[in-house]
């Protein structure tokens, strides 16, 4: 055997060994990496809602704001990993099990992208219209009928003073409609939110500047009726 190759063999081998020795540490360094909350991707082209929401809308919106309340909750939840193993919806019923001195984070930047991981998921390119089936006979038996449900939502969408959300959610078998201020979550209050459109100034101004009732009244050419029946009937079985 040459002197390079017997040379080669023992680098090889110390590297192989450097290597596995290094294995757990590399293994725990990429659980650490790919531990905490994801940010969603859209289910759509960014472009997709146009007949709504403009596309440099909807990529501020998800890319730069939604990215925001994720990198901040993991930074506040950094000290306290068992919570970053809970689903965010989870998290954000047990909000108050969350230490003292991250809680407010949490229930800021946890309440955003909760909020907002539905947001796009009950937005479709081929929304609009009117649901069907059971959610079509509870808004009904709620609210008359869709017409009256829609005038109560922009109600509530409207006269939700500053920035925050009108909601759809059912509470104990039953439908009901609220608005919450900021990115506090139905989720904190023991309800399953099934639709939600957000009116803080950043998810429509660029299109609609302060015209927000213009912005309400275009949101239903766009949401996904199928998806929110689908959480409507998940929530009725507990």
């Amino acid at each position: 055997m040459s002197i390079m190759t017997r040379r080669h063999m023992l680098h090889a081998s110390a590297a192989s060994a450097a290597a596995l020795a290094l294995a757990p540490w590399a293994a725990q360094a990429q659980d650490k990496m790919e531990a905490g909350f994801k940010l969603p991707p859209l289910p759509y082209k960014p472009d997709a809602l146009e007949k709504a929401i403009d596309k440099e809308t909807m990529t501020i919106h998800h890319d730069k704001h939604h990215q925001a309340y994720v990198t901040n909750l993991n930074a506040a939840l950094a000290k306290h990993p068992e919570f970053l193993k809970m689903p965010i919806d989870e998290l954000m019923r047990n909000y108050k099990k969350v230490p003292d001195e991250v809680r407010t984070a949490v229930i800021n930047n946890g309440g955003g992208h909760a909020n907002h991981s539905l947001f796009w998921e009950i937005m479709s390119p081929k929304g609009g219209g009117k649901p069907a089936g059971t959610l079509a006979k509870a808004i009904d038996s709620t609210f008359t009928d869709f017409e009256g449900f829609q005038k109560a939502f922009k109600q509530l969408a409207l006269t939700q003073f500053g920035s925050g959300w009108a909601w759809l959610v059912v509470e104990k078998g039953k439908l009901k409609a609220l608005n919450l201020p900021n990115q506090i979550t139905p989720l904190m209050e023991g309800h399953t939110p099934i639709l939600g459109v957000d009116v803080w100034e950043h998810a429509y101004y660029l299109r609609y500047q302060n015209r927000r009732p213009e912005y309400v009244d275009a949101w239903w050419n766009v949401v996904n009726w199928p998806g929110v029946q689908e959480r409507f009937d998940k929530a009725m079985k507990g």
